[in-house]
């Protein structure tokens, strides 16, 4: 009898399951009507402050974190969009107690290889992954992890998941202007460049991490903030901020959508003022 009824009950949520993913791809393909975002940056704010909330142990905030963002990548290549950035560890949390700071590089590691799994939604979907950042702060296991990710998924061109860590901004801003005036010591050396003292924005912006995808079209904060906290300050300046007073955890299908149609609301606006810069 109770193997009946829990048969009975997977059934139903089966059927539900199946009911909501039909209307999910009836409303994105309405919303697919409209000029989509090529790429959405997320600062995923209030892993901790979701487990405070809740009464639960150190951590749990942070793996429903990574299922809430399981799910948006799924929403995401549903509806097209080619890039998604994530803040995953900022150079700044380094400084939190040594405990936390080791509880989230295991769970990072974790994570990390989880994605080389065979039933991965990276292999699912076919996401191609960058790791952003000063990768050399990072342990030798999650470095090596992380790496090893990056070559699996290098022929995946679906989606391009972009997961800085150990980053921030004004590093990669540094980083970009030395590699910059090295190529240019280079260049000279070779005799290729005589105008050595001439650094041209464009020769920081092809050393720039983030190259590797456009500048973002919305970036998202969960938990109401409004501060960019040394995020993607160079590429966020024709952005479109959207802050939802959901914890990371409690971030849905409604705020993605609601992000969107805002978006497509002033993307005339937003485009023509890209054309006057």
């Amino acid at each position: 009898m109770v193997d009946q009824i829990r048969r009975m009950g997977g059934g139903v949520s089966q059927i539900l399951e199946q009911i909501h993913g039909f209307a999910r791809r009836c409303l994105f393909r309405v919303i697919s009507m409209g000029p989509l975002p090529t790429h959405l940056a997320f600062i995923m704010d209030g892993n901790r402050r979701y487990a405070k909330k809740r009464g639960l142990k150190d951590g749990s905030g942070h793996k429903a974190g990574f299922s809430a963002l399981m799910s948006m990548l799924q929403y995401c290549y549903e509806l097209g969009i080619k890039y998604v950035t994530i803040y995953a560890f900022s150079i700044d949390n380094f400084r939190r107690k040594p405990e936390e700071v080791q509880s989230l590089m295991d769970l990072l590691l974790e994570k990390i290889k989880s994605l080389l799994d065979k039933e991965s939604i990276v292999h699912e979907y076919g996401i191609r992954v960058y790791f952003i950042g000063n990768l050399a702060l990072l342990s030798d296991q999650v470095r090596a992890a992380a790496e090893e990710v990056m070559e699996a998924t290098a022929k995946n061109s679906r989606v391009v998941l972009l997961v800085c860590v150990a980053y921030n901004s004004t590093d990669e801003i540094v980083q970009a202007v030395k590699r910059s005036c090295m190529n240019k010591l280079v260049k000279h050396s070779e005799g290729g460049d005589r105008d050595i003292e001439r650094i041209q924005l464009v020769d920081v912006e092809e050393n720039m991490q983030m190259s590797v995808a456009p500048e973002p079209d919305i970036l998202i904060r969960s938990s109401g903030e409004t501060r960019l906290s040394n995020f993607l300050l160079w590429q966020t300046g024709n952005s479109q901020l959207f802050s939802p007073d959901a914890l990371w955890p409690e971030i849905g299908l409604r705020h993605l959508v609601w992000a969107i149609l805002n978006f497509q609301r002033s993307h005339s606006y937003l485009e023509k003022m890209k054309k006057q810069l």
